[in-house]
């Protein structure tokens, strides 16, 4: 039984290999794409992701039945929780320059295996926010024209009564994203100029509802006789900001068109902030003015903006409204087609994916086959499936992806950069320059051992150390830790972070509820597992980080990543357990796409050198001992008995 099991060194290479990372391009600015995309491009592109529907109808959702007028306040934190994400995105994004978004953020630093999965969770994600934009998209036509859409299907096609299928099909939501696909096949810059057109429409109409509903607002509908500005308390907002969180998802189309992006060192961060900022700013005033035309218990949570208007005698108003929310929705649909091939074109590059879809085409510079493709899937999920069920998979996706972007950008800013010179302390071998002698052209002998370690001190007090070091200050301290190579300390903390960040959030989430943990069990939990999170932070703080960054960095590392994490945890244990099977089944089915194709098929895997058969070499000295020998090579003024003086000035040159 024994010579079928495998052996240590197997399962340490086989691990390796589901660890590897990839190794980046000398010139990361070159690509088969067309770099036309500018700041502006961008953000609106960002803008277009974010500002969808949900400020149609998740205002007056969050507003009726979680939070009341506290909306805003909810709004206001999500903003400043996304800000942490998306500064990660930032980061990554200029200073990898390459498609892909959260799975090349992961590859490059993290490691294959994980960015498959992250790539394969976002790939699912897109695929059914698409699908669900567009079954929205139609809906909301449909209900301008009282239904009739749906009934003419229900009456000539017929109506479905079968588990995971929509009631009708969806002819109208199919045929969208068809139309949506062509356009975005003409190329980066027809879907850009597509982009500006609604997006121009839809902050036309918002700017349209902001001035209307400042002119209407009632400062009576947050006082007491309405019940308050926050009538659900602190619970209600934070429960509101759970919600929330989820309309900020979609500035990672950034990050996803930086290989497209003229200039992506200062495009991305600058479009990410600039988005996520008109965002949260629109996000914000409509839920102010939304709250203050009527009282907050009146709303309408299908339909809340167009109901306000007409109640305040101003039914006109609601078609401006409905046109901005058709076009808002086309902006999101037009990110999801716009990232999801370029997404998978990353995948099938590295040779993870099927190599089909790396296929760029030579006039439009888009990876056209993915775009048809998943443009057809994304059709045929909106015409036949019901997706209520799985929208709640979209968040799951999403913030697993945002917790190993934070991750990667903690164990990148601690890694050593390409072309770094290991210092002195790491080797620990000094390598003093050579000096001239006072003939100018001579190398200055050092006579003792003493006059050697002299040198080692002098240049040990003036050395800088590399990123993954520890920190001088802290070196008396934890000396036991110096003896790492740079980098792995920083490593083994960052998975002890997130294993105390997972058990802190079950415990914060499960620990009354479905655990019923006793008071004094709960506290202890909390208290361990908390110093766990804290000592893993000070850990990775107390080593150097990479200095010499042109690009943007987001402040505050490792604390602003670390925060991101935890919150994104906790969102995810927040889900039903059925989002969490699902889930689980997908990440089965791309296991089985990864390990039958991908880990074989990877780039990285040809990179590897094959092994070869090693032999042992030895040089024999035909006459005198070992010790004569030793004597001849050491360093000496005169040359050793029985050693010519060419050798000497061999070693010399």
């Amino acid at each position: 039984m024994a010579r079928w099991l495998p052996r240590s060194t197997d399962l340490t290479r086989f691990c390796q290999k589901l660890n590897r990372v990839k190794t980046l391009e000398d010139d990361m600015m070159e690509t088969s794409f067309n770099r036309c995309l500018s700041t502006i491009d961008l953000t609106l592109l960002g803008i277009g992701g974010m500002v969808g529907s949900g400020l149609y109808v998740l205002t007056g959702t969050v507003a009726k039945e979680i939070a009341g007028p506290a909306v805003i306040v909810s709004f206001i934190i999500a903003g400043f929780a996304s800000l942490l994400a998306a500064l990660c995105y930032a980061e990554f994004g200029a200073r990898v320059p390459k498609t892909g978004s959260a799975y090349m953020f992961t590859y490059v630093s993290v490691g294959e295996i994980w960015a498959f999965l992250i790539g394969w969770n976002v790939l699912l994600e897109y695929m059914i926010g698409g699908a669900a934009v567009a079954r929205a998209w139609s809906g909301y036509l449909d209900s301008i024209f009282n239904h009739k859409i749906k009934n003419f299907t229900e009456t000539h096609v017929g109506a479905w009564q079968v588990p995971f299928l929509a009631h009708y099909p969806d002819f109208l939501a199919a045929a969208i994203l068809l139309v949506a696909t062509a356009f975005i096949s003409f190329g980066a810059k027809v879907s850009s100029w597509l982009n500006h057109v609604f997006s121009a429409i839809s902050m036309g109409v918002i700017l349209f509802i902001l001035i209307m509903g400042f002119v209407l607002a009632q400062p009576k509908n947050w006082s007491t006789q309405e019940g308050g500005f926050a009538p659900y308390g602190l619970s209600g907002i934070m429960a509101g900001t759970a919600t929330c969180f989820y309309a900020f998802v979609g500035f990672d189309v950034i990050a996803a068109s930086s290989e497209e992006a003229r200039n992506p060192q200062r495009a991305v961060p600058r479009a990410i902030a600039f988005s996520l900022g008109l965002a949260t700013g629109a996000y914000i005033l409509v839920s102010v003015v939304l709250t203050l035309m009527v009282p907050w218990h009146t709303l309408d949570p299908d339909s809340a903006l167009a109901d306000a208007f007409y109640r305040r005698g101003y039914a006109w108003a609601g078609f401006l409204v409905a046109a901005g929310s058709i076009c808002a929705m086309n902006t999101v649909l037009l990110s999801n087609l716009f990232s999801l091939p370029r997404i998978v074109y990353a995948m099938a590059e590295d040779g993870l994916f099927f190599q089909v879809f790396s296929r760029v085409h030579p006039r439009t510079q888009v990876p056209v086959v993915g775009i048809v493709v998943f443009g057809l899937l994304m059709a045929l999920l909106a015409l036949v499936f019901d997706l209520e069920a799985l929208v709640q998979f979209l968040s799951i996706g999403t913030l697993l992806a945002y917790t190993f972007v934070a991750a990667s950008i903690i164990v990148l800013r601690f890694q050593q950069q390409k072309g770094d010179v290991p210092a002195p302390a790491a080797s620990g071998r000094p390598n003093p320059e050579p000096h001239e002698g006072p003939s100018g052209g001579e190398l200055k002998e050092y006579e003792s051992f003493s006059d050697k370690l002299q040198l080692v001190d002098r240049d040990k007090s003036k050395e800088q150390r590399e990123p993954g070091q520890l920190k001088a200050a802290f070196e008396p301290y934890l000396e036991f830790l110096s003896d790492f190579y740079p980098g792995e300390v920083v490593t083994v903390a960052v998975v002890t972070l997130m294993v105390s960040a997972i058990c802190l959030c079950s415990i914060l989430v499960f620990g009354n509820t479905h655990l019923h943990l006793p008071t004094w069990s709960y506290s202890l939990l909390l208290v361990l597992f908390s110093l766990g999170f804290l000592l893993s932070l000070l850990l990775i703080w107390a080593h150097e980080q990479q200095h010499s960054i042109q690009t943007f960095q987001i402040p505050l590392v490792p604390l602003s990543p670390a925060l991101s994490i935890i919150l994104n945890i906790y969102l995810m244990l927040k889900l039903s357990y059925m989002t969490w099977l699902r889930f689980a089944i997908w990440l089965l089915l791309g296991l089985l796409v990864y390990f039958g194709y991908g880990i074989w098929h990877s780039k990285e895997n040809l990179r590897e050198p094959r092994p070869q058969r090693v032999s042992a070499r030895y040089v024999v000295f035909p006459d005198g001992s070992l010790e004569e020998r030793v004597q001849a090579v050491q360093p000496s003024s005169q040359p050793a008995a029985g050693l010519p003086d060419t050798d000497t000035d061999d070693c010399k040159r």
